[in-house]
């Protein structure tokens, strides 16, 4: 979506909506890069009322937008799924998580024997900064971790079918808490937002590596 002609600076976020916008305008930047843009799957594409407002106050600032979403996913360096497992040491990684015939996760491999269950959900902490919802029914040491950001707990079936020890996503099901009991997995859920701020935020910084732009991640923090 066109804006300013030139882009001095870009601020970053994960939804697009009218705060990131309007605190994305009082920073003076003249571009908005998103991890999820205007339109979501299954809505339908129409002007609502609350769409017509967002687009009133992206246009009427002159901003330009710009949305990675699946991308900000996969991405092997960059992705939301790599950083998390960079962040949580995970020592080995190779693709996990099909999604459309294309893998957009990561199943990482911890070191040696392991960590204590308690660990890696204490690193979970640390790294996604909130609490998350574990179901503790996997082994004592972790050794291997599926994960996959956002709202993929469908995805717990890969992770048994893999013989993983634990699954990170960023929300639930009601139907994952008997499956991750029962395949005597760990499920980890994050939160939606929680794990999704990695890969835009890690854009953000390497466009301001790049281009000499300034970059600002506007940080709205969301429960889900």
């Amino acid at each position: 979506m066109p804006g300013a002609e030139e882009v001095g600076i870009v601020a970053t976020g994960v939804s697009a909506g009218r705060e990131l916008f309007e605190r994305a305008a009082g920073e003076g930047a003249e571009m908005v890069l998103v991890h999820h843009g205007l339109f979501w799957e299954g809505q339908p594409r129409r002007l609502s009322r609350e769409m017509a407002r967002r687009l009133q106050t992206l246009l009427g600032a002159d901003l330009a937008l710009a949305a990675y979403h699946l991308p900000l996913d996969a991405h092997p360096e960059v992705g939301n799924n790599a950083l998390i497992a960079d962040g949580l040491g995970c020592e080995a990684r190779e693709p996990f998580g099909v999604h459309r015939g294309r893998p957009i996760g990561i199943a990482g491999r911890f070191a040696g024997d392991g960590v204590p269950a308690g660990e890696l959900v204490q690193r979970v902490r640390d790294v996604c900064g909130r609490e998350p919802l574990v179901f503790d029914a996997g082994p004592e040491r972790v050794r291997s971790i599926g994960i996959v950001s956002g709202g993929a707990a469908r995805d717990v079936s890969q992770a048994l079918d893999a013989g993983l020890d634990a699954f990170l996503t960023g929300e639930p099901t009601e139907s994952v808490m008997n499956d991750a009991r029962e395949g005597g997995l760990h499920f980890i859920a994050a939160g939606h937002y929680a794990t999704e701020t990695f890969g835009v935020r890690r854009l953000g910084e390497l466009l301001a590596e790049r281009f000499g732009v300034r970059h600002v991640f506007v940080d709205i923090p969301n429960p889900v």
